[in-house]
């Protein structure tokens, strides 16, 4: 018998990381799987570098009937026990190979907050046979149930983060050496998708307040999307491209994370926002908006300090605050890198996950490892 850990996703995102972290964590402890992935992709390069057992299927679409049927080949081939879908597009296409290949334990992560499509295909994507869907906040939770799914079938699980990244990058004058900040440059850092939803444009409408009162602040943007081009536009409109740096996509997100003075997430749909663990992991302070899952990791004015989402004035008014107070500032990081660490590891996010796999297996009579 064996797992399937199936996701489609191209790039390396919160999701992909998450499913990394699971399927690392499985084969540490033994369970057989083999882990579903995009070819070539920086997820297939880090399972392979991680010496996972990589199942490479291209997954053009949610409709890919070619890959649909290689994915039921290669579950009857390898007796699949259970199927675990980390995206849209491995959910669409894995649960009808599911079906051919008769799996008879299916679950389904769902991470972003977007209302579920009220129609055939994503009712029966979300209903037929599905044993549980993991949840990574609350606020995810409740729009599931909103979409109708029955509370009874929905697990809560946050992601988590591995430190071991963070506790190695210790440079905290990385990027004032790339870009020749001054010393006394506040750098204010997101990490994000350019994607609507992420709300970089209220970012940058809010970095026109924030020069009316210094151009000190450095808002470094980190991140490849379809809004790229018009998020640059938007910048040099306001006049404020002296103020903010497009980064594009990095891999070395631990040691630009440790050279910011200020983390900050402005999206407006959030299933919970992996990336402002990261941020605490590196004992950042955070200002962030009251979106989806957010308020699960951010505590107002206890870890971070919150806003309205969309509100540019607001979003201004938080940065200002911490620019000023820096040991309200540095109080924020350290309490969020205290009840980060204590809550949200990777190790933790795993070990939920798989005791839900057991006891689910358990239920129907199945074993999901040899036993010792």
């Amino acid at each position: 018998m064996s797992l399937f850990h199936i996701d489609a996703g191209k790039e390396w995102r919160g999701g992909q990381r998450q499913a990394f972290f699971l399927a690392r964590e499985l084969k540490r402890q033994g369970y057989p799987l083999f882990f579903v992935v995009q070819p070539k992709s920086p997820l297939y390069l880090k399972a392979r570098e991680a010496d996972l057992p990589v199942f490479p299927i291209r997954i053009r679409s949610e409709f890919d009937f070619l890959a649909i049927i290689r994915l039921a080949l290669a579950m009857r081939r390898h007796r699949c026990l259970l199927a675990h879908f980390h995206d849209a597009h491995s959910l669409a296409v894995g649960s009808v190979a599911a079906s051919l290949a008769k799996v008879p334990i299916r679950i389904i992560s769902r991470r972003v907050d977007f209302p579920l499509r009220q129609n055939l295909f994503s009712k029966r994507k979300y209903r037929k046979n599905v044993d549980s869907i993991i949840a990574i906040s609350e606020g995810v939770k409740e729009v599931l149930k909103k979409g109708g799914i029955p509370e009874k079938l929905i697990e809560v699980i946050p992601s988590g983060i591995d430190f071991s990244p963070y506790d190695e990058a210790s440079s905290s004058d990385y990027l004032r050496r790339e870009f020749s900040f001054a010393p006394d440059d506040y750098l204010v850092g997101i990490v994000a998708h350019l994607a609507e939803h992420k709300g970089h444009k209220y970012l940058i409408q809010a970095t026109k307040i924030l020069k009316e009162h210094t151009d000190k602040i450095k808002v470094i943007i980190v991140g490849e999307g379809p809004l790229k081009f018009e998020l640059d536009e938007q910048a040099k409109e306001l006049k404020v491209e002296d103020m903010v740096y497009f980064l594009g996509f990095r891999e070395d997100i631990p040691r630009i994370l440790s050279s910011l003075d200020l983390f900050v997430l402005s999206s407006f749909l959030e299933g919970m926002g992996s990336s402002l663990l990261d941020a605490m992991a590196c004992r950042l302070p955070v200002v962030a908006t009251r979106a989806g899952g957010i308020p699960e990791v951010v505590v107002h004015r206890k870890t971070g300090l919150l806003v309205r989402p969309r509100s540019p004035f607001y979003l201004a008014k938080a940065i200002l605050r911490l620019y000023e107070d820096r040991d309200l500032a540095s109080r924020l990081g350290q309490r969020g890198y205290e009840v980060v660490r204590q809550e949200f590891s990777a190790e933790a996010m795993a070990n939920k996950i798989i005791d839900l796999y057991e006891k689910i297996a358990l239920r129907k009579g199945f074993y999901l490892k040899k036993p010792e």
